[in-house]
């Protein structure tokens, strides 16, 4: 009894420097340098897949925040100057002539008007032309609308789906890791770090692209619903413009038949 004992103790003693030495030798041949690129270049392909796409991701966001910017900024300008200008207008013509050629917007809704006016000539009710005026000018608003607006959805989508899609890569990367942990039978930490760290890289590139995605929609949705405002305070200026037309016709009309 005595002497099994003696000879599992010596096998155990023999057997735990062994696991030690393999251990050691499995953590040689691992990459010790755990920099972004040593990740990269060492993970799984389909990790760097997702990597490679939450990257793109990430580079489109800030370019659609550039693009949106400057077309935002010149937009506002635009409507500001139109306003300044269509405030001192006394009619249609005057104002077509303070606004000169004009942008898309406001070139838009001058037609709209002068096509109404036309069609309507023959029509005594003031009331009516205005409203039909103003449901011009609302379709025209809503396509502006639509127009500012596009870009935008690629942020909601990224700021959306970018930590799953991250997340899906970590976890594809764990377990490739695990496989590797059950094939080479050992949990040393050294083994088991750098995969496990590869993994939860795509998580972070997940987040650096989400995070200012889900910032930069917020913020291009302020500065689009100021410039809408805008917009309706341009076809607001119209609107008055083309009613002061209707009422001097209508007034003009009245004194014609008095004579």
């Amino acid at each position: 009894m005595l002497s099994l004992e003696g000879f599992v103790s010596t096998g155990w003693a023999q057997g735990a420097p062994v696991a030690h030495a393999v251990d050691a030798a499995i953590a040689a041949t691992k990459p010790h340098d755990l920099s972004v690129w040593t990740m990269f270049s060492n993970a799984d392909i389909i990790v760097k897949i997702v990597m490679i796409g939450l990257l793109l991701a990430s580079v489109g966001v800030w370019t659609v925040l550039i693009a949106k910017t400057i077309e935002l900024k010149r937009a506002r300008q635009r409507a500001i100057d139109a306003i300044a200008k269509l405030s001192e207008a006394r009619g249609l013509s005057e104002a077509r002539l303070a606004l000169g050629k004009g942008d898309r917007l406001t070139t838009a809704l001058l037609s709209e008007a002068t096509r109404e006016l036309k069609l309507s000539s023959d029509i005594l009710a003031g009331s009516g032309v205005r409203e039909r005026v103003a449901s011009c000018f609302a379709e025209i608003e809503r396509a502006e609308a639509l127009s500012i607006k596009r870009g935008t959805g690629f942020l909601a989508s990224v700021g959306s789906t970018g930590p799953f899609v991250g997340l899906f890569g970590t976890v594809w990367g764990i377990m490739n890791s695990f496989i590797g942990i059950s094939k080479a039978q050992t949990t040393n930490l050294a083994v088991v770090a750098p995969g496990i760290a590869e993994a939860l890289l795509a998580t972070a590139i997940g987040l650096f692209a989400a995070i200012p995605a889900v910032l930069i929609y917020n913020h291009l949705a302020r500065q689009t619903g100021a410039y809408l405002e805008l917009v309706s305070n341009v076809s607001g200026e119209l609107l008055r413009i083309v009613s002061r037309d209707l009422d001097r016709g209508h007034h003009a009309s009245k004194i014609h038949a008095a004579e």
